[in-house]
Formats: C-alpha cells, sequence, structure tokens
C-alpha cells in the first residue's frame, strides 16, 4: 500500500524536478570517462534547453571576467575602439554534482553546444566578432561551468579629443544578458578592477599609441519599461602616447614660430624682411599639409593643438601684412594725408605706452618768416623754431620821411615784384615739405609701435602655449603615474 503511494509521489517529483532543470548527482559505475558521459548523458545533457535553476523564481548568478590582451587601435572618425579580451564567465548547474573518486576526474571538458549557456552580450558592440571560435567549456564535480574564450571588441566609445595629443580617454564594456531579466540571470562581478588591471599589463600584445592606466569595475541595473536587466560595466581608461605627434607637430611648428619671432629684429623697411615671412608661410603651410593625417577628425570641440595650429599661422600672416604696411609707409608715407586725430591717440598715445615706447620728438628746427601783408602797422619779423620754440625779432624803428622818396625806376620795381612771389612760393614749398615730413614722422611711428605690438603678441603667445603644453603634459603623465 505504502509501495503503491510512494511511486506515484516519486514519478511526479522527477517530472517536476526535470522541469525546472535541477540535476541529480551523478552516481559512476567506474572511474571511467565513459561512464561518465553516459551519466552526463542521461542527467544532464538532455536538459541543455533549460535554464539550470532549482525554481524558475530563483535567479541565475553568472560570475564575469576579463582581461585585456591587446589594444588594436582607437579611431576617432567613427568613435569606435578596438580591442583584443579573454572573456571568463561561470555559473552554477543546481543540483550537479559527482564523487571524484568515483568518477575519476574533477573535472571535464564538454562541449558548449551539449550545455545551457547564458545569453550574455556587450552592450557597446559594434561590429561581427571575428575572434577564433572555442568549441569546449570545463564542467567541475561541484556543477560549476567555466567558459572562457577569446573575443575581438569593436566597441562604440565617445571620444574627448580636447587634450589632443595629451588626452585621456574612458570607453566602457559592458556585459549583461540580451533577453533575460535580471530575475533570471543575476551578472556578478569576479574580479576586481586592479586584479584585472594588473593580469591585462601582464599578458598585453600591444605595446602602440595607446596605454592601459586604469579599470573600474562597476555593478549596474538597466532599467527599462518591461523590467530590468543585470549588468557589469568595465571601464577601461587609455591614455595615448604623445610622443609621436610632439616630435613630429609640436617641436617643428614651434622652431618655425620661433624663426618668425626673430624675423622681428630685422628692420622693418627692409625687403628681404617680408620675402623672409612669406618663405615662412609657405614652408607652415606645406608642413601641415604634409601633417594633417596625423591630426584627429574633429567632433564637438576642436583639440587645442588645431587652435594652436591656426594661431600661428595667422600671427605668420599678420606680421606679413604688418610688414608690408611698414615697408608702404617707409617709402610712401610722404604722400599721405595727415594722419587721423583718433588713430593717433589711440596709438601714438595708448598702444606706445603699452609697448613701452614713448612718441619722439623732433630735433628739426624749421625756421620760417613770417611777414604780415595785411597789417600794414605790423613791421614784426617772426622766427618760428620747431620744438614749441619762438624768437621774436623787435621791430626796427622808422624813421618819418620829411618828404615822400623818389619812385624807383620801372624795371627795379618789375624785378623786386618777381622777386617777392618767388620768395613766397619758396616758403610756400618749404612750410609744405616740412609740414609732410611730420605727417611721414607720424604715420612711422604708428608703424613701429604696431610693429612692436606684434611682437610682444609674438612672445605672450609663445609664453602661453609653452605653459599650457607642459601644464597638460605633466597632468598627463602624473595621471598615468
Amino acid at each position: 500500500m505504502k509501495i503503491s503511494n510512494i511511486k506515484p509521489f516519486a514519478l511526479i517529483l522527477i517530472f517536476f524536478t526535470l522541469f525546472h532543470g535541477c540535476v541529480a548527482a551523478l552516481n559512476c559505475t567506474s572511474p571511467s570517462p565513459e561512464s561518465l558521459f553516459k551519466e552526463l548523458d542521461n542527467q544532464l545533457f538532455r536538459q541543455n534547453p533549460f535554464r539550470p535553476v532549482a525554481s524558475f523564481s530563483e535567479p541565475l548568478n553568472v560570475t564575469i571576467g576579463m582581461t585585456v590582451v591587446g589594444i588594436l587601435g582607437v579611431d576617432e572618425k567613427t568613435q569606435t575602439l578596438t580591442t583584443f579580451l579573454w572573456q571568463v564567465l561561470e555559473w552554477k548547474i543546481a543540483g550537479l554534482s559527482w564523487d571524484e573518486q568515483e568518477c575519476g576526474t574533477e573535472r571535464v571538458s564538454v562541449l558548449r553546444e551539449k550545455l545551457w549557456v547564458p545569453d550574455v552580450h556587450i552592450s557597446e558592440f559594434m561590429d561581427e566578432n571575428k575572434s577564433p571560435q572555442t568549441p569546449y567549456v570545463y564542467l567541475n564535480n561541484t556543477g560549476h561551468v567555466f567558459d572562457d574564450k577569446p573575443i575581438r571588441v569593436v566597441s562604440s566609445c565617445k571620444l574627448e579629443i580636447y587634450n589632443f595629443p595629451f588626452d585621456i580617454q574612458s570607453c566602457s564594456l559592458t556585459f549583461g544578458s540580451y533577453l533575460h531579466y535580471a530575475s533570471e540571470i543575476r551578472m556578478i562581478p569576479g574580479v576586481t578592477g586592479e586584479e584585472v588591471l594588473s593580469e591585462s599589463k601582464s599578458v598585453l600584445e600591444t605595446n602602440g599609441e595607446w596605454e592601459l592606466s586604469d579599470i573600474k569595475v562597476v555593478p549596474s541595473d538597466l532599467e527599462l519599461n518591461e523590467g530590468s536587466y543585470s549588468e557589469v560595466q568595465f571601464q577601461l581608461i587609455l591614455r595615448r602616447r604623445p610622443t609621436l605627434y610632439v616630435v613630429n607637430l609640436l617641436v617643428p611648428s614651434c622652431f618655425l614660430v620661433a624663426v618668425d619671432l626673430i624675423s622681428f629684429l630685422l628692420p622693418p623697411q627692409s625687403v628681404d624682411r617680408s620675402s623672409f615671412k612669406m618663405t615662412l608661410i609657405l614652408g607652415y603651410t606645406v608642413f601641415l599639409l604634409i601633417m594633417n593625417d596625423l591630426l584627429p577628425v574633429t567632433g564637438d570641440r576642436t583639440p587645442l593643438i588645431n587652435v594652436f595650429f591656426s594661431i600661428s599661422l595667422a600671427l605668420m600672416v599678420a606680421s606679413l601684412l604688418e610688414t608690408v604696411f611698414i615697408t608702404n609707409i617707409q617709402f610712401s608715407s610722404s604722400q599721405y594725408s595727415a594722419v587721423p586725430h583718433w588713430l593717433s591717440v589711440l596709438v601714438l598715445r595708448y598702444l606706445a605706452v603699452v609697448v613701452c615706447m614713448s612718441p619722439k620728438k623732433s630735433n628739426r628746427v624749421t625756421v620760417c618768416l613770417n611777414p604780415s601783408y595785411k597789417d600794414s602797422t605790423a613791421n614784426t619779423n617772426s622766427v618760428t623754431i620747431s620744438g614749441n620754440q619762438s624768437i621774436l625779432k623787435e621791430p626796427h624803428p622808422v624813421k618819418k620821411a620829411s618828404s615822400p622818396p623818389a619812385a624807383p625806376p620801372e624795371p627795379a620795381l618789375e624785378e623786386l615784384k618777381k622777386l617777392t612771389r618767388d620768395l613766397t612760393a619758396i616758403r610756400l614749398q618749404v612750410d609744405k615739405h616740412f609740414q609732410g615730413s611730420k605727417t611721414a614722422e607720424e604715420w612711422q611711428m604708428i608703424g613701429i609701435v604696431i610693429d612692436r605690438l606684434l611682437f610682444y603678441l609674438y612672445i605672450v603667445f609663445i609664453i602661453a602655449s609653452f605653459i599650457t603644453i607642459t601644464g597638460i603634459w605633466i597632468w598627463n603623465n602624473t595621471y598615468a603615474a
């Protein structure tokens, strides 16, 4: 009576256990592979379509580990990171176990297709996995499955290249189940970030442009309307090695800018100075065209190095235009009109003080005779000397004649009138000449002030660039250390 009651209950229990994926302990008839695989085929392999848990409400804990074997490349244009990884998954089949002595081994390798394997994927995956396939996994006598396989990952990564070539990138690799919710598969990190970093550096095969600086492991949950997904995020901190770009880009550019700065020592009115600057601009343009392939494709923000190159080229062009302006002033300033008052005040009064220059006072002495034609009573001769000095000559006493003088001969009077007209014309020409000389001096002074101002701007730009580049480089190396 008891046996008849127990058999149906046992059948129901076995069916319920199989339906939920629970596996009983294996009993090997002999410590041989044939006996063990026969038991595995009977108890385990037939249930591979089911999630190996004792109850549907029980989540399966999947432990994940990762090792970075190689950093194959970073593409700024497509914003992708290409790496080669060793992915390690480990989970436990509920109820599966066998005795090591009875079955003859502690672990055995089985085909991956024979077991239920979690659908773990990388959220940032952007391309097909082209790594070699490994068909086997390890199965331990405690029921733990050890799945280790290499994967080539092309993942999306938001790159910030503002500090190029001293940039540090943070790219994430998020591992999680594609289909199962967190209530069914729970992702658990099996190693810490320090352990992953240490192991990765010991096996890292590539030694290219990028250096693996740090790895952080962050478990998280992805919340959606349908439910939440359990994930483990590995944050890879990559540092670019800037030596190649410093030697090929920054050093030659700094040399060309320094040579253009030294060219200010040449006389501004020299034609050789403008030819020298034109040669420098041409060489700098060719240099940028040749090195264009080394520069990154700009994204949301323009890299600092592009700003440096643009400002350098702009200063070179500005110095060439300023040299042309000064040369024109030296040769044609006498034909210019008077300097506008606002320009004279701005340049000669304010900018001259900024560049530590004081307006030069002319040492030329100009003597002008200014007889008065309109006032018959004024017989005073005035001698005016430039430099704000004037000498007034005392009028000669005029003697009153008792009788009108005799009229001079007619030819003599005509000669005197002609001589007076010639003297007046000469005086006007002299006044015009000295007035033009004063205007030319003002224009030349304006050109010298502008030349000195651009020279100081060059020095400020070089100092600021040197401090910025050095500071970013030190910060980059400090972060790496």
